[in-house]
């Protein structure tokens, strides 16, 4: 079945098969979307979820969306579009499954607890491949699915692509000095050095959940929001209305990192949490301080996983920069389809070549860990 709405599927129907590991596969976060003015034709994203059904019980789902340009997807192929354009053959429609505009890795194929996994994933992945050929989509992509998908996905004939993130993991920490204690003397002075430039601005970093947020704080947040997309000549995906509907309908799931300034809120970044996970999305800032970006996005949200024991932070794509701070490269992935056989054929070639220049960069990486030998 496909729906072009999740309000036609009950929030705890789907937030079942969703689970609570991930905030973004929630309904709230996905209906929130397509209700506060984000996923639109003119846009460039129409929902299509697939939906399975035993009788009357919904058994597993895909995130599905038709797509009508790139953008918002955080895996790159515009040169597969150009390369199309000039041979004059459309691109899109495409189709994706994924999360509109979060590069974050999590299931694409939900599946429910009591059903035969295997069964429904294999049903689910056959079935969505289907309607996209009949849809008259070019291609379909699975964007920052598990190794397990990615796997199964290639056992389907789709082509794998491998990428990176920068991800912390906490390794049961005490509290954050003894996260600093791992790193090399240098990388820890330069860290201390960092929050306390922070401190002698006289700014305090404070960590609010969502239910302490009112209308006041998502409108100024949205004024940050703006301002860093601005900043760096990017495209606003996001509405007001979808923070103000995310505070209300996932308030619970909200980390709010606030940096005040003689009273005044001078930054923010947003965070959302998961059962076992922290992820960093959003962040901007009215004034300029010193080291405030690393404070806000990632020493403040790592002492929050300390504090409350939760596994790993996830500080979104790309950044360099992370890794001096502890957020250690992370291979992710992502699986693509392509109708035209000698399209399908140059984009494999061009994988395995990505895939070795990939390899030797994570390798590279690796070498310029902050922590102690044997910390890591």
């Amino acid at each position: 079945m496909i729906v072009d709405t999740l309000s036609e599927i009950s929030p705890a129907a789907w937030n079942h098969i969703a689970g609570d590991e991930n905030p973004f596969l929630r309904h709230e976060f996905l209906h929130s979307l397509e209700t506060s003015g984000c996923l639109s034709r003119q846009r460039g994203w129409e929902p299509r979820h697939v939906a399975l059904y035993d009788e009357s019980e919904l058994v597993g789902a895909v995130p599905l969306y038709r797509k009508w340009n790139s953008y918002g997807e955080y895996i790159f192929d515009w040169a597969w579009a150009n390369a199309y354009y000039r041979a004059g053959i459309a691109y899109y429609p495409k189709f994706v499954a994924a999360v509109p505009f979060t590069p974050v890795p999590g299931t694409r194929v939900l599946v429910a607890p009591a059903a035969d996994r295997d069964a429904v994933e294999e049903t689910l992945i056959q079935g969505t491949l289907e309607f996209v050929k009949s849809a008259g989509g070019s291609s379909l992509h699975w964007l920052f699915t598990p190794k397990s998908t990615s796997d199964r996905l290639a056992r389907h004939g789709f082509l794998r692509r491998v990428g990176h993130q920068f991800h912390w993991f906490n390794n049961d920490y005490e509290d954050f000095d003894a996260y600093l204690a791992a790193f090399s003397a240098a990388k820890r002075k330069k860290i201390k050095r960092e929050r306390r430039r922070v401190h002698e601005a006289d700014v305090q970093v404070k960590l609010r959940p969502g239910g302490d947020l009112g209308p006041q704080h998502w409108d100024t947040f949205y004024e940050f929001y703006l301002a860093t997309i601005h900043r760096h000549g990017a495209t606003p995906y996001l509405t007001k209305q979808f923070f103000h509907t995310l505070g209300e309908r996932m308030g619970e799931n909200v980390v709010m990192a606030m940096a005040e300034h003689r009273g005044q809120w001078v930054a923010g970044a947003l965070n959302l949490r998961g059962a076992n996970a922290l992820f960093g999305r959003y962040w901007g800032a009215r004034e300029d301080f010193h080291s405030l970006h690393f404070e806000t996005c990632y020493y403040s949200a790592i002492e929050y996983c300390i504090r409350h024991r939760l596994k790993e932070f996830q500080a979104g794509a790309q950044g360099e920069h992370k890794l001096s701070r502890g957020l250690l490269p992370t291979e992710t992935f992502s699986a693509h389809w392509l109708d035209h056989p000698e399209f399908f054929q140059a984009v494999a070639e061009f994988l395995d070549q990505e895939r070795v220049g990939v390899g030797h960069y994570m390798r590279a990486l690796d070498a310029h860990s902050p922590f102690r030998k044997g910390m890591r």
